[in-house]
């Protein structure tokens, strides 16, 4: 495997976890019935091997099934990386001539907890059962293709954990890297230094064009890779409630405060309809005038705006406090009661036991030894409550323990039954013990919030009918100005705003800081969206987006926009060197030091395990420099991170010889422990792979 040897040169990348969340994913469809501009069959291949549409559209459509919420692009995306994942790797099984057997693929069915948690398969030690599991799939014929599947995705998978560990086998540190280790760490330099540092240069002084930084990202194309993008500007027509617009809301909302008559064809008669104020079923008109109905919570203060907390919380009994904006609605409320204690803090120390449903346990024990253990932490906590913090922090099995037990606010019935009992049946400082399906608890009553209900009407601040028309006016003008005229001039003579381009990739969803807008984002990439192609989106809560292609790059590297602000100082930098080194001239460091306008410093004690300069910052090229030089001798200038270096050699002390270096062997090895999750990016740069997913509309 000729990936092997380039493992440890790559950046450290993160393998996808693969094991049973890469073949038990159920994954489904993409694409929206009939939505598609393609006839290609085929949404990309990886080394030649076609990924076919079909295959795809149903695997998506199945992600989307299974996981609620997901956008259809997320799901494409999260299938894409599987396939990309499944294929590389099953060609390197192939090559390998991998195979597994039933008692291997037994084991891995059986982690399953679906299936080796499942009664069915359990006998009456609560094990699971072989037998009993293939005796019901016999027994069960309509089953018979479930297990099939499960069984190619379990023969995957097992594949993957014999590959796993022949990769972890065949990374392994050396004695030569060990010693190599020490010697970094014990090696000492002293020298003397002159700085001329990049700083000491205006950057103004320094200009670097675009055309610089192009040459710069292809001459290290592989650091700059990136999928093709595209730079589009855009300006935005809010479509939101004007002035006159909201004092329409303000005069109907107070108008609901008082009383008013309507004439009622029935009776032929003028009726008096009672107002918010004296309302006698409040929560009825709540619920008739109001856009937002009633909500009978009892909401403590701090969840109240803030702005109108203090009026709100302090209203007496049947008190009406507003109008008052609250979000994007004019609001009045009516107080309909105060309740105690309606939140409570509280912090707890839980101590589980085998079978509580706490997933990582500080230690394994009995329910007979985690109660012993409790009792002994509730005398403890009850003669110095003070500790709780710190006993929490040692001792409890639950994530809490970081905070010292502190589980903030919560509501009545938010904690399970016997916690929430407790906490909310006893006063402030309280202290007990309670047992839950999770285990001992020692908890202590930290405070407790009182609540208020509020009836409220609140009326939504949007634009109306005639503010709508007004903004697709506008924004209809513009999109016509501008295919015609030069777009940013446009922008101005209409008063807009023109957002700076917004640089996004074929298959992204966000588009800037408006951003969920795949549709923008679909027609950025079509194949007659040339550079200066506009056109008007409506956004749903935003208004009117007017979108102009600025920039197609096909290239294949990021975008100038953002590596410009990496690569400038990078370029700025080497032009100052140039400048700096030339005037670094002298036979003596006093001679080299008055030329720059510095003076000679001085490094003592600097290993390449740590190569900091007092004052600067890490420079592991100009200490390097004065470890390979003989005692007492001069470098020519170097050029280093901050800025250019002459060094002088003063001596260099060598570490005492070691026999044994397994210490500093163990440090590499861990330091190394994570290059096996550096393979499947290592197989990705070196595959050929084909992304055809643009092509359809979705």
């Amino acid at each position: 495997m000729a990936v092997l040897s380039n493992i440890r040169q790559r950046s450290a990348l993160m393998i996808a976890v693969i094991a049973f969340a890469l073949f038990a994913f159920i994954i489904g469809d993409l694409f929206n019935s009939g939505g598609f501009s393609s006839t290609s069959k085929d949404v990309g291949s990886i080394d030649g091997k076609d990924i076919s549409f079909e295959d795809f559209r149903i695997k998506v459509s199945n992600v989307e099934k299974s996981q609620q919420g997901i956008t259809s692009t997320a799901a494409a995306n999260r299938v894409w990386d599987q396939e990309v994942s499944v294929a590389l790797l099953t060609s390197e099984f192939d090559k390998l001539g991998l195979r597994v057997g039933e008692k291997h693929l037994l084991a891995v069915l059986q982690a399953d907890p679906n299936i080796g948690k499942n009664p069915m398969f359990l006998n009456a030690a609560g094990m699971f059962d072989i037998a009993k599991f293939k005796e019901y799939f016999k027994a069960n014929p309509a089953q018979a293709q479930f297990l099939k599947d499960r069984e190619v995705d379990a023969e995957l998978n097992a594949k993957y954990q014999i590959y796993n560990t022949l990769i972890k086998s065949g990374v392994y540190t050396t004695q030569s890297e060990g010693k190599l280790k020490y010697e970094m760490e014990a090696n000492k330099v002293n020298f003397a230094y002159v700085a001329g540092l990049y700083s000491t240069i205006k950057d103004s002084d320094v200009k670097v064009t675009d055309a610089e930084i192009m040459d710069y990202m292809k001459k290290n194309e592989k650091k700059f890779k990136a999928d093709e993008t595209r730079e589009v500007e855009y300006v935005l027509i809010a479509d939101e409630a004007s002035k006159e617009d909201e004092a329409g809301v303000k005069e109907r909302i107070s108008g609901l405060l008082g009383g008013s008559v309507v004439y009622n064809q029935e009776t032929g008669k003028n009726d008096t309809l009672a107002g918010f104020r004296s309302a006698k079923n409040t929560i009825e008109f709540v619920n008739r005038n109001s856009d937002v109905p009633y909500d009978s919570t009892y909401i403590a203060k701090k969840d109240l705006p803030a702005v109108d907390a203090d009026q709100l919380f302090n209203l007496a009994p049947g008190e009406v406090y507003g109008p008052y904006v609250f979000g994007s609605y004019y609001a009045v409320s009516k107080s309909m009661g105060k309740k105690l204690g309606v939140n409570a803090k509280a912090s707890h120390i839980l101590i589980s036991y085998e079978g509580t449903q706490v997933p990582n346990k500080k230690e394994q024990r009995t329910k007979e030894e985690a109660k012993a253990k409790a009792e002994i932490l509730l005398a403890q906590v009850k003669a110095n409550p003070d500790s709780f913090m710190m006993l929490a922090f040692s001792n409890s099995d639950d994530s809490s323990a970081q905070q010292g037990g502190d589980l903030g606010y919560f509501s009545q019935n938010q904690m399970v039954k016997p916690f929430n009992d407790f906490v909310f049946n006893n006063s402030i400082g309280a202290i007990g013990l309670v047992e839950t399906p999770f285990g001992f608890h020692i908890i202590k009553v930290a405070d407790k919030q009182d609540g208020i209900r509020l009836a409220t009407v609140a009326l939504k601040l949007e634009a109306s009918e005639s503010t709508s028309d007004k903004a697709f006016t506008k924004a209809t003008k513009f999109e016509m100005d501008a295919t015609e005229k030069d777009f940013s001039a446009v922008a101005k003579e209409m008063g807009l705003t023109v957002v700076p381009e917004v640089s996004v990739k074929a298959m992204d969803e966000n588009f800037g800081p408006l951003g969920t807008q795949r549709s923008i984002v679909r027609w950025a990439f079509e194949d007659d969206s040339e550079v200066g192609t506009i056109k008007r989106f409506e956004v749903a809560n935003v208004g009117h987006v007017i979108a102009r292609v600025k920039v197609i790059d096909d290239s294949g590297l990021v975008a100038l926009t953002q590596a410009k602000p990496y690569v400038e100082p990078i370029l700025k930098n080497k032009k100052k060197a140039e400048l700096i080194k030339a005037k670094m001239a002298g036979d003596s460091m006093e001679a080299v030091a008055k030329a720059v306008g510095s003076t000679v410093l001085q490094a003592t004690d600097v290993t390449m395990e740590n190569p900091t300069l007092t004052g600067v910052g890490l420079e592991p090229k100009v200490v390097g420099n004065a470890f390979a030089l003989g005692a007492n001798k001069m470098s020519a200038p170097i050029e280093g991170n901050t800025g250019v270096y002459v060094v002088k050699n003063g001596n260099t002390l060598k570490a005492p010889a070691l026999k044994d270096f397994s210490p500093y062997v163990a440090k590499v090895k861990a330091q190394s422990a994570g290059d096996v999750n550096r393979v499947l990016p290592a197989l990705k740069d070196k595959a050929t792979i084909e992304d055809n997913r643009k092509q359809f509309n979705y």
